[in-house]
């Protein structure tokens, strides 16, 4: 059902009116007749029979006509009757302020529970309960009870920034931020508990929604993330720029969250995959999305992640290299011809590479400076150009700066250190004006970033289709079929769970290369392997009850010698029924030892906000100790596949460390890309896919499984697969 009635009514009922202006009741009614709102309002409470100059009804069933949307001003066990009565006159979306629902304990959770049942039945739209409402400044439908509107300007056009988050305080903050920033506002959304319409949907409208081109969103859980994802695919379609602030990061902040909204908050590594593959901008503060903000707003100026740093001062030169650098972004050295032409007016002192050092030099000839804006506006080495000055020299340079933004397209910043007269002017003309050096990094790294991964152009939604499409899960069947490996007995391959053997083959089937392994059945076996293999041996324990077969003691490696062997054989099978006695036990694998430069982590598992997700990591012991890790959404591509692998601290072990071999790293990332696959092919039945480790050789000698796992779990809804935008440390 459309989100129209409760985005953009034509008609409000107020339900708990109130005269007072400082009470929930009475502030959106203030609100509505104090700055023109066009629609129809209709007051509900038999103590009145006026309220800010709207007749005032006793009743829901009084109202002359049918209102797009109710809002209920009343206490929350009141909520669910009063919604009943407001569905009967066909009444179809409401509001509802009151908390005391799911965030307040197992009562709370019931009388969410039959608010929740209500709407199923009736298709009803609610916004909350426990929110401070919504508002649509556009057409000034105010159906939120802040008191930021009074005190924040009111802007006079139309809006393009929407603010949509699960608190409404933060919505508050937010709104009064952005409106500092002179920047116009679409919707102001405050999506509360959303019992019936959660983050998603709202932002799945916010992508439709012609007015709206940036959205500052506050999140401690989305709830569903197959929305979200396909939202976000909007949003890249468009060019809309999405700016998301998740909380729940630290363990202690999961737990206020929790407590605050009734919220589950998701793996933070997850959602950070998330944002970055789905080009989401994701933010540390408020000041921080208020100023990226005002940055998209100029999103029509070209830009990228290669800056032009210009200073007065060689130490804050320095520094903002530094900073741009660390934030991901470049600062490249200007063509010899660009050098030249600003050395003309820049003492031998002062450097002309990047950043460029214009010295106090600059206060003799200020017309210089427009030979300098003209050179970097022009230049193909440089997308931003960056001005550090103090502001009465930002004043001297304003109207060349004005002149030349007003000529070329390039983005043009300045950080005003003092407090420069020309600030409005410099806005207005298109330059982005910030009064701190770490609030403009803040906001350019991740905005730049963001802006050029828009310009490759992903094509991400399209991709991931095809990959799907292309998947046959058919010649990989995780059902019952005979399978013959080797010299090894004939092994049925069952539904999971599985043990490893089958859990090889099964990889083996979508390109992951698998030595021929021979499973023993007895310590005879064994040692007569052994004898005839002639090299050091890893023996382990093939068991699908034994998950983690080195806890179990189901793990022994150099292994050398048939009497060795069949000892070792014993030994394993004694650790494993001490371990866990019920363990059903197919035998020993036995394998000649393998040597490479490092061992690795790949798995893939199904998030349960974001789907199919791939993991790689330092492998064996070393996943748990260092936690160097990075995640993707499923499926991704070879390139990305080197892109994860790059970020990985450890990735300097596979590429020469202090001289060590270079490893193969192309049949990694190969080897990661058949794991998503095998994964999403064996989805729904999967839940769990994880090699570790996977043994990567020198290059150009292939990788290798050393062990292999599946798990298998309970059907469940599979979001649609994205291709990833690209991969980041």
């Amino acid at each position: 059902m459309s989100l129209e009635p409760l985005l953009n009514p034509r008609s409000i009922a107020m339900i708990g009116a109130s005269d007072n202006a400082g009470r929930i009741g009475g502030m959106p009614l203030e609100l509505l007749s104090r700055f023109g709102y066009a629609g129809d309002v209709y007051p509900v409470n038999p103590k009145y029979t006026e309220v800010f100059g709207y007749r005032c009804y006793a009743q829901v069933e009084d109202l002359p006509a049918v209102p797009d949307l109710a809002v209920l001003a009343i206490g929350a066990r009141d909520v669910t009757a009063m919604l009943r009565r407001c569905h009967a006159v066909g009444i179809r979306a409401a509001v509802v302020y009151a908390a005391g629902f799911a965030e307040e304990g197992e009562a709370g959770a019931q009388l969410q529970q039959e608010l929740e049942q209500f709407c199923a039945q009736s298709g009803m739209q609610v916004a909350g309960p426990n929110c401070m409402g919504l508002a649509n400044l556009n057409t000034r439908a105010f159906t939120a009870f802040a008191a930021i509107f009074k005190t924040a300007s009111m802007q006079s056009g139309q809006g393009c920034v929407s603010v949509l988050t699960q608190s409404g305080n933060v919505c508050s903050a937010l709104y009064g931020l952005v409106r500092a920033h002179d920047l116009p506002v679409s919707h102001f959304i405050n999506t509360g508990n959303e019992a019936t319409v959660d983050f998603a949907r709202y932002l799945e409208y916010l992508a439709e929604d012609p007015q709206t081109e940036i959205v500052l969103g506050y999140v401690e859980q989305i709830r569903d993330g197959r929305r979200f994802i396909e939202a976000c695919r909007r949003f890249q379609a468009q060019g809309k720029v999405l700016v998301v602030l998740k909380a729940g990061v630290t363990e202690k902040g999961a737990v206020a969250v929790q407590s605050h909204t009734s919220a589950l908050a998701g793996d933070q590594q997850i959602y950070d995959a998330a944002f970055r593959d789905l080009n989401v901008i994701a933010a540390d503060d408020f000041a921080q999305m208020a100023n990226i903000a005002m940055l998209a707003g100029l999103a029509h100026r070209t830009a990228g992640e290669r800056i032009g740093v210009v200073t007065m001062s060689g130490a804050l030169g320095a520094i903002l290299t530094d900073r741009f650098i660390q934030a991901g972004l470049q600062l490249p050295d200007l063509p010899d011809d660009v050098q030249a032409q600003l050395r003309q007016g820049v003492p031998s002192y002062g450097m002309v590479s990047n950043p460029v050092d214009v010295t106090g030099n600059i206060v003799n000839d200020p017309q210089f400076i427009t030979q300098v804006l003209q050179a970097l506006a022009v230049t193909p080495a440089l997308d931003v150009v960056v001005i550090n000055a103090p502001g009465y020299m930002l004043d001297r340079m304003a109207q060349p700066l004005i002149d030349v933004v007003r000529e070329y397209p390039r983005l043009f910043v300045a950080i005003d250190t003092g407090n420069a007269n020309s600030r409005q002017r410099l806005r207005e003309a298109g330059v982005a004006v910030f009064d701190d050096l770490g609030h403009a990094v803040r906001a350019l790294g991740p905005f730049l970033t963001w802006q050029a991964r828009r310009a490759q152009g992903t094509g991400f939604a399209e991709d991931a289709s095809q990959d799907r499409a292309g998947l046959d899960p058919k010649p990989h069947s995780l059902q019952n079929e005979p399978r013959v490996a080797g010299d090894d007995v004939c092994i049925t391959v069952p539904g999971l769970p599985c043990h490893e053997g089958d859990a090889r083959r099964y990889l083996a089937g979508f390109g992951l290369p698998d030595r021929k392994v021979h499973i023993a059945r007895s310590s005879q076996d064994a040692a007569a392997l052994a004898e005839r293999l002639g090299v050091p041996l890893a023996m382990k324990v093939v068991s699908a009850d034994l998950a983690h077969k080195t806890e179990a003691g189901g793990v022994l490696l150099d292994i050398v010698g048939g009497q060795s062997a069949a000892r070792a054989y014993d030994r394993i099978l004694d650790n494993c029924r001490s371990y866990q006695p019920q363990a059903s036990i197919a035998g020993v694998m036995v394998s000649p030892m393998q040597q490479g430069v490092a061992e690795l982590l790949v798995g893939a598992t199904r998030d349960p906000v974001f789907g199919p997700v791939l993991t790689v990591a330092l492998g064996g012991i070393m996943t748990e100790i260092y936690r160097d890790t990075a995640h993707a959404l499923l499926p991704i591509t070879h390139s990305q596949a080197l892109q994860l692998l790059r970020s990985l601290k450890a990735f300097a072990l596979l590429d020469g460390f202090r001289g060590r071999p270079r490893a193969d790293v192309d049949a990694t990332a190969q080897a990661m890309v058949a794991v998503g696959q095998a994964f999403l092919a064996g989805q729904p039945i999967l839940e769990q896919i994880e090699i570790n480790p996977l043994l990567v050789r020198e290059a150009g000698q292939g990788v290798a499984m050393l062990d292999a796992l599946l798990i298998g779990g309970t059907p469940a809804p599979v979001p649609i697969p994205v291709q990833p935008s690209g991969v980041q440390a």
